[in-house]
């Protein structure tokens, strides 16, 4: 049974008798400069949720669409939620994933702003008793040093450059406009991470790197990547679960 099937409810319930694990990516609406979508965090997170489920034969929820994106309110496009939505919204989700027993909840984040409300909504899950194991793209860091040739905008800072771009080009190549594709390095202020920041006062593309060098290739070796860790974490997490 492919974990397809999953999306009808009698083959779920029979998932379910066997302890199947329920994978949720988690996106937003943002602007991603002019040549990826504003959908881009969630088709990144969604297209590897989907690899993670089917290696460990989970179930594949949808997307949760819409993330905090307060600091690219400043460009046409992205609709923000606030932190005590999103993390509202993940505790009715989990709450009705403990209803009907699965083993546990993967959160595959494509957004950094969703973090916090993705960790406080697990922490109370976790409370509730469904084990949440929360990823934010596990040796990602590591995939963009080895395979990409530019270098990132700032320290792990990832955002329509090499690595977005060329998930884009593995995962929806169709979505991607590569003519118009072009490079910033913004100066990044002082105390950017010590303040809530909206990035438009410092960059004007909203871009951060250079997406010009991307390939469908390097984006395959990130995703792969990507994916071997998550995957990894989630079976020493399974084998840690009573």
């Amino acid at each position: 049974m492919g974990v397809n099937t999953l999306h009808f409810s009698p083959d779920l319930a029979a998932a379910l008798q066997n302890g199947v694990v329920a994978v949720l990516p988690v996106g937003a609406m943002e602007q991603h400069g002019a040549h990826l979508p504003l959908t881009t965090d969630t088709v990144l997170a969604t297209g590897v949720a989907l690899r993670i489920a089917e290696r460990i034969g989970g179930w594949s929820l949808p997307a949760i669409a819409y993330g905090d994106a307060w600091s690219t309110e400043g460009w046409a496009g992205t609709i923000s939620v606030t932190p005590d939505t999103l993390r509202a919204t993940l505790l009715d989700i989990g709450r009705g994933l403990h209803r009907l027993g699965v083993r546990g909840l993967v959160t595959v984040n494509g957004h950094f702003g969703n973090r916090e409300p993705i960790a406080l909504a697990a922490r109370a899950l976790i409370e509730l008793g469904l084990p949440v194991l929360h990823l934010d793209y596990p040796g990602l860091e590591a995939a963009a040093a080895e395979f990409c040739s530019s270098k990132p905008a700032g320290p792990g800072f990832y955002h329509a450059d090499e690595v977005e771009t060329s998930m884009m080009l593995a995962l929806a190549p169709e979505l991607v406009r590569m003519d118009r594709a072009a490079a910033e390095y913004p100066d990044f202020p002082p105390t950017f991470g010590s303040e809530p920041m909206q990035l438009h006062t410092f960059n004007s593309s909203g871009v951060f790197g250079d997406p010009r060098a991307a390939t469908a290739e390097t984006g395959e070796k990130i995703i792969g990547r990507i994916v071997d860790d998550s995957v990894r974490l989630i079976e020493l997490w399974q084998k840690a679960q009573p």
